[in-house]
């Protein structure tokens, strides 16, 4: 038995991004909030989208910072609430995405709890909430159709997701052309994301025939296409790939949910700066690897849909995909001490990691750690 469940509008091409007023009249608001990073402030971009929302975004919440913090969000739940506003935009990457999404639903919550309570389950995700039109600038997180926020109390080192029904934005507004500006690192690293997104979604536990079609078609887009991203910026046609394959990753993933990857990739940006995508990207392969050598029979079947004769095949073109576009592919440069990878594997033991086809024991995250501090990849 499976189910479906996509909420979320989306409106994707170039240029998509001019529908924004008609997309506000959809959603009944009156007066919106616009979520974004100071960057787009800076550049003039919030400037435009007030123009074409037709002056219906009265206010800018630009306090926004990469792995969002606690008090971002509940900032802006105050501004949501003393604003009086009736729907939120969110212009930016992952980090906007999720500190919009949050507030937009805790904003509707009793006034005496904060982020934080939702972040450590003290409180329950108001199921009532503000509607979303998401507008990503990044390719990688798929937010603009996910009901998952990732927020940060970086005062107790603590990144985690929540999720709830009411976090699902209404629309999505995919503009290929937004991503152009994205540098080519942080192109890599968010293409990396929506890679994980894709195979993990394919590997999981709970995963489905739909979801297994999207992960295929969105993984192929990348494979094919991130590292033209990478090294050439202002190909619109690579762009516009990525820019699909990101909100088609997202739909894969919105339902089987993330498994070991994304689970050890939380430790790896809390405790060593890494970013999400990069850090996410760091053990793919290793799983990928450790999940065909433990009995998933469904990695050599995703490789063979995506054109490699073999798991490990498709393992070495990743690994190989990774080094061309400039990612971390290990840990060595680091000197971690014993104490550090002990923190990692701590670390990893996320929800996420039970949703891993094969079972993982402390030792295995061990190894493997040990393995990426101790060895440079060639």
């Amino acid at each position: 038995m499976w189910q479906y469940f996509q909420p979320v509008k989306v409106i994707f091409g170039t240029d998509s991004i001019d529908r924004m007023a008609e997309a506000i009249v959809s959603t009944g608001g009156t007066k919106g909030l616009l979520v974004t990073s100071p960057s787009f402030v800076k550049n003039g971009t919030a400037d435009r989208l007030v123009k074409l929302s037709e002056n219906k975004i009265s206010d800018i919440f630009s306090d926004v910072t990469p792995n969002p913090d606690v008090r971002e969000c509940d900032a802006c739940v105050e501004l949501l609430r003393r604003g009086g506003h009736d729907f939120v935009v969110a212009l930016g990457g992952g980090s906007v995405m999720d500190c919009a999404k949050a507030a937009s639903a805790l904003c509707k919550g009793p006034s005496e709890l904060t982020a934080t309570d939702y972040l450590q389950g003290r409180a329950e995700i108001p199921a009532a909430h503000l509607p979303l039109i998401a507008v990503p600038t990044t390719s990688g997180t798929g937010s603009e159709v996910t009901s998952v926020a990732v927020l940060s109390d970086h005062s107790i080192g603590l990144k985690a997701p929540i999720s709830a029904e009411s976090l699902y934005p209404a629309i999505g507004i995919v503009d290929p052309r937004l991503t152009l500006t994205t540098p080519p690192k942080l192109t890599a690293a968010t293409g990396m994301d929506a890679l994980c997104h894709s195979i993990e979604a394919y590997w999981s536990r709970h995963h489905q025939p739909v979801c297994d079609a999207l992960a295929i078609h969105a993984a192929r887009l990348i494979l094919d296409n991130l590292a033209t991203a990478v090294a050439n910026p202002d190909d619109i046609k690579a762009r516009e790939a990525m820019a699909e394959a990101s909100t088609i990753a997202g739909m894969s993933f919105a339902i089987p949910k993330t498994s070991a990857p994304h689970a050890c990739s939380y430790p790896l940006t809390n405790q060593l700066g890494i970013a999400h995508g990069e850090a996410c990207g760091l053990t793919l392969t290793h799983f990928l690897r450790f999940n065909a050598a433990h009995g998933c029979d469904r990695i050599n079947a995703l490789a063979t849909s995506l054109g490699y004769d073999s798991a490990e095949h498709l393992a070495t073109a990743i690994d190989t995909l990774a080094a061309t576009i400039g990612l971390r592919r290990d840990l060595a440069d680091l000197a971690l001490s014993p104490e550090q990878i002990e923190a990692l594997v701590q670390g990893s033991k996320h929800p996420n990691l039970r949703n891993n086809p094969a079972d993982i024991s402390e030792n295995d995250l061990r190894e493997m750690y040990f393995t990426l501090s101790n060895s440079t990849v060639d």
